[in-house]
């Protein structure tokens, strides 16, 4: 184990959620995945959905897209599919009629969470029903019928744009055609679209986001076996990677350069920070 490796791991024994220390030793040294669901359960309701800070700048107890999200991340690391006939099933009992999903659902619990999450549209949101499908589809869910339903929303909203969205709704939209690219021509020809909106070389502003928050070519293409990584070339991944190594701090974590809203999400992001620069960079 290499130095920053060494100093990452002690970072997150130090600063992080039991959620990424299991998720970390899974990911290092083969730990258990019934080990990591176990974490990964004290964010579970009785509805099947996901709450309690799983989001951590969505602090309600609620279950929420988010967090459904985030539950479908760590169940696609650990390629163990024993929750997600629970979870597709709560999220297609809160799919609108369209097949998109809400960025959020009311909920009264409102302490320390962001202002987009408290004040968010019902209606039909790109940046989350693009996220959440496309860990569905890594997680396995195949053909259930609420991916069913979000692919194809997510495919036909994407179809209508003609500029460049906004780069976090363009992040996760890259990420969900790399998920479905395999399964339709529809998503390879909208990746090739797609990636002309993203600077390959460097950063992406985030418009209305904190002071020089920015998007870089591994947010967009963070696997390295994804199709979107072909429109990137060799000596602008290589540098990225030499960019987000050199962003590990001190103490061994990295930062987010959002804003975060509250003591605990601070912490807490920089624990999935860390946890998501090592899977991006590699164990070596």
């Amino acid at each position: 184990m290499h130095a920053g490796l060494h100093a990452a791991v002690s970072f997150v024994a130090t600063h992080a959620r039991i959620l990424e220390r299991r998720r970390l030793d899974h990911l290092l040294n083969g730990g258990p995945a019934d080990a990591v669901l176990a974490a990964l359960d004290a964010y579970r309701n009785p509805d099947g959905g996901y709450g309690w800070a799983l989001e951590p700048d969505l602090r309600s107890a609620t279950s929420q897209p988010v967090g459904a999200m985030h539950a479908l991340e760590v169940i696609a690391e650990t390629g163990d599919a024993s929750r997600l006939p629970a979870l597709l099933d709560w999220l297609a009992a809160h799919a609108n009629d369209d097949g998109g999903m809400a960025f959020s659902l009311p909920f009264t619990d409102q302490e320390g969470c962001a202002p987009h999450w408290t004040a968010a549209d019902p209606a039909s949101s790109v940046t989350m029903t693009t996220q959440l499908a496309a860990h569905a589809h890594r997680a396995g869910a195949g053909d259930h019928p609420w991916l069913r339903g979000a692919t194809a929303w997510c495919l036909d909203t994407m179809e209508a744009i003609t500029e460049a969205p906004h780069a976090i709704e363009l992040m996760f939209s890259m990420l969900f055609l790399d998920a479905v690219a395999g399964e339709t021509p529809r998503a390879t020809a909208l990746l090739e679209r797609y990636t002309g909106f993203v600077r390959l070389d460097g950063p992406t502003p985030v418009a209305g986001g904190a002071e020089g928050e920015v998007l870089f070519p591994l947010d967009f293409t963070p696997h390295d076996d994804s199709p979107s990584r072909a429109y990137f070339s060799p000596a602008a991944i290589a540098a990225d990677r030499e960019r987000l190594a050199a962003q590990q701090q001190p103490d061994g974590g990295w930062d987010v350069s959002f804003q975060t809203f509250s003591p605990a999400a601070a912490l807490e992001w920089r624990g999935y920070a860390t946890v998501q620069a090592i899977t991006v960079l590699g164990t070596h």
